[in-house]
């Protein structure tokens, strides 16, 4: 298929009261945008969440696909609880209706990085073991890391046990360019160095300082980056989402301007 541009439903969720319910109305903004899928946390899903078909039919009306199901739990013991597992296991399940979208995995950050070492190789554990449990249905797994403060994977050096440790046979990696700038890598290099593991793309962008921006305010250097891919073979979706103060009072007319800078910068490289 190539490279394919979407949208990630973070946008929306950052004004969660408004628009926990709302996705037909997202779905509309995305198609007018251009893009081509969604990526939802699964918290967005509302009506959705009991009707895998429904989202479907929703989707197809305006030729657009379901590229991935985000699911954000805290997994912070040294296996899944059971209330954990049984959520994993219903959002893969629910993946079946879509053959060729993922299950992206975050974990919700914590409030410290005490014990860190134990709480990393607890996480990929947890991460490993739905990833398993994922490829045993048929539905690829993706991990993505992030940059709070309390993120247990979100510096290079984090980065280096990170990738000793995911079982790269079931699980694979999703890279956000704007955690990565937030964590005080090199976005670009980060990218060419594990491009193997990479399975799905998330695009933001940050400041120098890490303040979130609209693409192409910030530092990251984006051509390079679609370039890279494109050159290497990648075939799969770049998720383009926001989450500065623009997207937070306005995610529709964000993701418009975000729609002009793909179009503008972006899909050139995918020739």
């Amino acid at each position: 298929m190539g490279i394919k541009f979407g949208c990630h439903g973070y946008t929306w969720q950052l004004s969660y009261e408004t628009q926990s319910d709302n996705l037909p109305h997202i779905m509309d903004v995305i198609a007018a945008g251009g893009f081509k899928g969604l990526d939802t946390q699964v918290v967005m899903l509302g009506r959705f969440d009991n009707s895998p078909q429904l989202l479907k039919e929703e989707l197809h009306k305006r030729g657009l696909e379901l590229a991935a199901l985000t699911l954000s739990l805290k997994w912070t013991g040294n296996e899944e609880s059971d209330e954990e597992r049984k959520t994993a296991d219903y959002y893969i399940n629910y993946l079946k209706h879509f053959p060729h979208a993922l299950l992206n995995i975050v974990q919700m950050p914590g409030s410290n990085r005490e014990q860190l070492q134990r709480r990393q190789r607890d996480l990929l554990r947890c991460v490993n073991e739905i990833g398993r449990r994922a490829a045993e249905q048929g539905v690829v797994a993706s991990f993505h890391p992030n940059s709070p403060p309390g993120s247990l994977f979100r510096t290079g050096e984090d980065y280096k046990v990170m990738f000793d440790g995911l079982d790269s046979r079931v699980i694979g990696y999703t890279p956000d360019a704007g955690h990565i700038a937030c964590g005080g890598m090199d976005v670009a290099e980060v990218f060419e160095q594990y491009r193997p593991f990479i399975r799905h793309v998330h695009f933001k962008d940050a400041s120098a300082s890490h303040v979130w921006e609209s693409m192409g305010e910030g530092i990251i250097d984006f051509p390079r980056i679609v370039k890279h891919l494109h050159d290497t073979g990648y075939n799969g979706w770049i998720m383009v989402e926001e989450e500065s103060a623009k997207a937070v009072a306005d995610p529709d007319g964000a993701m418009m301007m975000n729609s002009r800078y793909v179009t503008e910068s972006l899909l050139p490289y995918t020739e």
